[in-house]
């Protein structure tokens, strides 16, 4: 894609970082009177193109949504098919992420993990860490209000242990107990099926990102729409609050 911009004549540069909202396997399924599971099985394929495609474009950090603190209030038996996908997913897929130098890092909470598969995160982050490319980082039982709020708390017990003085507290200290933390904010925000929020995703890092909302559902997410999304991006001017340039 960078060496495209420039045959084009485009010399603004490609997001550092990326970060997808994958909605919309359900009403894809449903549109075909498909299962939701289809749906669900047909964007673990997306999913896996959109991470090659990234790494080859040169995107130096990509993170995806694949499960919010909130979808556990989904139909258990949905929830459970979810879990093996995403188990699937990392036996199936990993040998090739860390063959293509991926350095994987999941966040999120911890609580109510199923023990096997935070093991399975575990080994996938120590299998990745010396990898060098593109950083591939899972968004998973994670939510950003309650990063937030896990933040707040770690920052508070060192207040009461004396370790910090609240008054000497900066954005940058807060950011730093983050699950994100040393990892920079994400340039674009895409999120796919049409609908125009953020669902409590990132909500402190994405202060400035762009954002771009695209009608197509996940599984039909190609690397032909990042593509696309990465131009749309490049035609924006960034200001973070000051005047153009």
């Amino acid at each position: 894609m960078r060496e495209q911009a420039l045959a084009d004549g485009n010399e603004r540069p490609c997001p550092k970082h990326i970060a997808i909202i994958m909605d919309g396997n359900g009403r894809w399924a449903a549109q075909r009177g498909l299962p939701r599971s289809e749906g669900h099985r047909r964007g673990v394929e997306s999913t896996r193109e959109c991470v090659r495609a990234a790494a080859e474009l040169g995107i130096s950090y990509l993170t995806l949504f694949s499960f919010s603190s909130e979808n556990w209030k989904r139909p258990p038996l949905e929830v459970t098919y979810l879990m093996g996908l995403l188990r699937r997913f990392i036996r199936r897929d990993l040998a090739e992420i860390h063959q293509n130098n991926i350095k994987v890092r999941v966040i999120g909470s911890e609580e109510g993990v199923p023990r096997d598969l935070f093991a399975m995160f575990r080994d996938a982050m120590a299998l990745t860490a010396g990898n060098t490319g593109m950083e591939l980082i899972i968004a998973f039982n994670y939510g950003a209000r309650d990063e937030i709020v896990r933040a707040a708390k770690r920052l508070a017990e060192q207040a009461k242990a004396g370790e910090i003085d609240p008054a000497d507290i900066t954005q940058e200290m807060f950011a730093k107990q983050f699950d994100t933390a040393g990892i920079p904010d994400p340039d674009l925000l895409i999120r796919t099926s049409g609908e125009q929020r953020i669902s409590n995703f990132l909500l402190w890092q994405c202060a400035y990102s762009e954002f771009l909302f695209v009608d197509n559902f996940w599984p039909d997410f190609t690397r032909q729409t990042l593509e696309s999304a990465i131009a749309s991006y490049q035609q924006r001017e960034r200001r973070f609050g000051g005047l153009a340039g």
